[in-house]
């Protein structure tokens, strides 16, 4: 009876993808979203929110200046309302704690 319970429970953890990434969001950060919003004092769908008309350079390089101030001009106002404590300097201070790590370090 056991054995016969337990594959009926491994058959469904696997039909049902359990184990199986979230599904990217449209624009997902792709960085540790959870410590990222704990570290900024907002939720994560407060963080996400926000990120999803930023333009993230490509996985492991680091943008270019210009960008890094279109991406902030969308960003920090954003994230002010959700939290008005979050400053430039705290921005950058978790941003760059959490920024993947680049080709070059691999």
């Amino acid at each position: 009876m056991y054995k016969k319970l337990i594959g009926t429970l491994a058959t469904l953890l696997i039909t049902t993808n359990v184990f199986a990434e979230p599904p990217q969001l449209k624009n997902d950060p792709k960085r540790p979203v959870d410590k990222i919003s704990k570290d900024l004092g907002i939720t994560e769908a407060q963080f996400i929110a926000c990120f999803n008309n930023v333009k993230p350079a490509p996985k492991g390089e680091k943008p270019s200046k210009e960008k890094e101030r279109m991406n902030k001009a969308v960003l920090l106002p954003c994230l002010q309302k959700a939290n008005e404590n979050i400053s430039n300097e705290k921005l950058d201070e978790v941003m760059d704690k959490h920024r993947p790590k680049s080709k070059e370090t691999k």
